[in-house]
């Protein structure tokens, strides 16, 4: 396993990160999206520590696949840590906060839609904290922006918990960069260290992030994690193969959609050797704002395949004619503003 630093900390996490969103006890048929059973899901998180994976990441509403209650994903890995061996101090957990819970034991007393206060905040953070079973948290994230909250109430949730030695760092997911900036300005103010990592959605067929949000975590030493970086398997489509597992609905109209395109990149993973899913993940981390991918493998099957995506190097003609199939946004901002223009450490 290869291991980046998490921004500007001198923490060290995997270039892959073991996304837990599958995990949930409203069903338990391991290979179905959304839906591994907790003994699979013990399973994937001993394998993926195994393979040198010290990075988790979840939420506190996922786990609701049928059972109508926010929150089981939190509970297995709490079940997990529970069970020893160094499994908790092994793992830099990070978790997210904010979005509406549903659960019928927890209630908001009327602030249950997906926004920000003081109270909210510490209401979520510990919860996540008795769903984990532990008492002390890696890195917690906004689960996405509000701009109707005022960033001197959302910084005052968070020194509380870092200064009591609870919690190490804050993070962000869907941030644009203006709204990082304006959090980071913020959190200057206070002395205050701010956010630590950004949670994006980047991959070949949506790379907007290239011309702001990646440029501006760059510059403020932000680090980038990837959800959903296989779109919900679609890059991860072989079209060559007929006998490959089959993908959700949503998915399958996106298959379709970018058919022409996906038929052309599995021919170049053909010439290379490599199945899609695997260069997939190898082109995504080679973009220097990317810290890690957050893989969400539904079966231990799935988390073997992708362990194989960090030695792939990829060469300059294999860049060029993935962005010759997914072409970049704007080229013009590369190819003909001068080198000072360009995002930092571009290559």
């Amino acid at each position: 396993m290869k291991y980046s630093k998490l921004g500007r900390s001198n923490v060290k996490v995997s270039r892959l990160c073991l996304g837990t969103g599958n995990f949930g006890y409203g069903h338990d048929f391991p290979g179905n999206w959304g839906c591994t059973g907790e003994q699979e899901a013990f399973k994937i998180m001993d394998a993926a520590i195994e393979a040198g994976i010290n990075f988790f990441d979840c939420a506190n509403v996922y786990g609701n696949h049928g059972a109508g209650k926010s929150g089981s994903s939190e509970q297995i890995i709490g079940k997990w840590f529970n069970l020893g061996g160094g499994r908790r101090e092994k793992v830099f957990m990070a978790t997210k906060i904010g979005r509406a819970m549903c659960n019928n034991d927890y209630d908001d007393l009327g602030n249950g839609s997906d926004g920000y206060s003081l109270w909210k905040l510490r209401r979520h953070i510990e919860g996540c904290f008795e769903r984990l079973g532990t008492d002390h948290i890696e890195m917690i994230s906004l689960h996405h922006p509000d701009r109707g909250v005022q960033w001197d109430e959302v910084w005052e949730a968070f020194e509380g918990f870092i200064k009591s030695g609870r919690l190490d760092y804050a993070g962000a997911s869907k941030f644009a960069g203006w709204e990082l900036m304006k959090a980071q300005e913020a959190a200057r103010r206070r002395n205050f260290m701010g956010f630590i990592c950004e949670q994006h959605r980047y991959d070949m067929t949506r790379r907007a992030a290239e011309l702001e949000a990646f440029p501006c975590c760059i510059d403020q030493g932000i680090a980038v994690t990837l959800f959903s970086p296989l779109q919900r398997g679609v890059l991860a489509v072989d079209l060559l193969e007929p006998n490959q597992r089959q993908v959700e609905a949503h998915s399958a109209a996106l298959v379709e959609k970018y058919r022409p395109q996906l038929l052309e990149y599995a021919k170049l993973c053909h010439d290379l050797g490599e199945k899609p899913v695997n260069v997939t993940l190898a082109w995504e981390m080679r973009h220097p704002a990317v810290t890690a991918l957050i893989i969400g493998p539904a079966a231990l099957s799935d988390l073997q395949e992708m362990l194989h995506s960090t030695e792939i190097e990829l060469s300059g003609d294999v860049l060029n004619e993935i962005d010759r199939i997914f072409p970049r946004p704007e080229a013009l901002f590369y190819d003909e503003n001068p080198p000072c223009m360009r995002p930092p450490s571009w290559n």
